[in-house]
């Protein structure tokens, strides 16, 4: 190549390059704007769980069970779950099969077992969000502190540890035996041992990120305690915080059922899926009554699914780094 023909091709190069970058023109009001961001931590969560149709799918329908479960009574045509019906020479109507009048067919003492089924899953709901939202707000609470309070680690340790060494089943078991049984006992008993797995979760979630820059800088700038759990650490484990509040409403409604099964949860004349299933289990042999245990154990697999189903998804969803 000669010398000509190299300087047309630099000039060529310089004239192309010319065109690609063009200055561009000072605008003050655009240079504000440089270090802006419409980014919203709610807004983005929602949007990451919207896009999970399975999860919207199972939340809409626990909003129109536990709705249903609440309105059922009140619907015209609906029987009262304690109501005893007969046939007409004057006996129970036991054990009556499906029909237009009994939905679900009777009991052993001819009780609606359609009426009873709701009336037991609304009594479930009502245990297993009351000790949620127990445990969630007591564990939050101890375990923030015995996270970034140094001083209380090796006392809160210690209680943790006494507690926790006592067998769950046994202290259960020892609480209902002492007490008179109802919802409030069964609130009181479950959540007195319940918080302890939240508050160690939040505890080891704490000590991860207490020490990091911006909570030093924090310190060092005399932020109360308080302002610093609440505003520096707490957000950033929101997705664990609801992982474990999902889990724990049908762990709750579990022991609630397994309670019930040994005889020391709620008394029959009070349904609840624990009842009903504690009641269909000794028919369960005979297809005739075998639906004495299905109806019930159908609405507490809905339930107990949909809650894991919807802790994982939520819990996915309120994680930053599925954000976009």
């Amino acid at each position: 190549m000669t010398k000509k023909q190299e300087s047309k091709l630099v000039d060529g190069i310089l004239e192309h390059e010319s065109k690609l970058f063009v200055p561009a023109k000072f605008d003050e009001k655009a240079s504000e704007m440089t270090g802006y961001s419409n980014y919203s931590y709610w807004r983005s969560t929602f949007r990451v769980f919207v896009k999970n149709k399975t999860a919207l799918f199972l939340l809409i329908f626990l909003g129109v069970l536990l709705a249903f479960t609440i309105i059922q009574p009140y619907i015209p045509g609906q029987h009262n779950a304690n109501k005893i019906f007969f046939k007409e020479n004057g006996l129970p109507n036991s054990y009556a099969q499906s029909s237009s009048e009994f939905w679900f067919g009777t009991n052993n003492i001819g009780q609606d077992l359609w009426s009873r089924v709701w009336q037991g899953a609304r009594t479930s709901l009502l245990i297993g969000l009351a000790v949620g939202i127990f445990e969630c707000g007591i564990g939050i609470i101890i375990g923030a502190l015995w996270g970034y309070v140094r001083k209380l680690d090796a006392f809160m340790t210690e209680i943790y540890n006494v507690l926790n060494n006592i067998p769950t089943t046994v202290l259960l078991m020892l609480l209902g035996s002492v007490v008179r049984p109802g919802i409030s006992t069964m609130i009181i008993i479950m959540s007195a041992t319940g918080w302890m797995g939240m508050a160690r979760l939040i505890r080891n979630q704490i000590i991860i990120i207490r020490d990091r820059e911006y909570n030093l800088a924090s310190r060092c700038l005399g932020t109360p305690t308080r302002r610093i759990i609440t505003k520096n650490l707490l957000p950033y484990i929101v997705s664990v915080l609801m992982l474990s509040l999902a889990l724990s409403i049908p762990s709750t409604i579990g022991w609630e059922v397994f309670l019930t099964y040994i005889g020391l949860g709620i008394p029959k004349d009070i349904p609840s899926l624990g009842n009903l299933i504690d009641s269909g289990r000794t028919v369960m042999m005979n297809s005739a009554t075998r639906n004495q245990l299905l109806n019930p154990a159908i609405v507490l697999s809905a339930i107990t699914v949909s809650f894991y189903v919807l802790g994982n998804a939520f819990s996915d969803a309120a994680d930053p780094r599925n954000h976009v």
